[in-house]
């Protein structure tokens, strides 16, 4: 990603994931792109993967591994295409994916691995396509994730949603 859009200025990286539990995305935002978004919702799409640039690329073979993965273990549990699956155990994997997400995220940033490629700290987060983290959680994430101005703007954005 950074070889081929490092001077676009990387600032944002994120993992997503759906509620189902059955994938593990991708996704990277560049300042290059903000310039492109509508400036009365700059803050909405410097934060939100979804609206990235660059939402859904890169690794692709690994990520598609990882999917398969996913996939695979919830079938073997009967998750899919079942009615009655075992509920408390969904739960479980699920929880374990989205925390398991945020220890990688986490440990990318306690190796510096960003600041040693783009030079700078960058903004993480992780979420999940069409669910909501209750705020205190998502607090918890983005200040585990980010010891920067980054982490400040987004706390301070919380404040004004309703």
């Amino acid at each position: 990603m950074f070889e081929n859009n490092g001077a676009d200025e990387i600032y944002g990286f994120a993992l997503y994931s759906d509620e189902g539990a059955m994938t593990v995305c991708p996704s990277t935002n560049t300042l290059k792109h903000l310039t492109t978004v509508d400036q009365d919702d700059l803050v909405y799409h410097k934060f939100e993967p979804a609206e990235w640039k660059y939402e859904g690329i890169g690794a692709d073979k690994e990520i598609e591994e990882i999917c398969t993965e996913l996939r695979t273990e919830l079938e073997e549990n009967e998750y899919l295409d079942n009615d009655e699956y075992n509920e408390e155990w969904f739960l479980k994997f699920q929880s374990q994916l989205y925390e398991t997400c945020i220890e990688v995220l986490e440990k990318l940033k306690n190796e510096n691995f960003f600041k040693q490629i783009v030079g700078k700290d960058i903004f993480l987060i992780f979420t999940v396509t069409d669910y909501e983290f209750k705020a205190k959680d998502l607090k918890n994430i983005i200040e585990r994730l980010n010891e920067n101005d980054y982490k400040t703007e987004y706390v301070n954005w919380m404040k004004t949603w309703r």
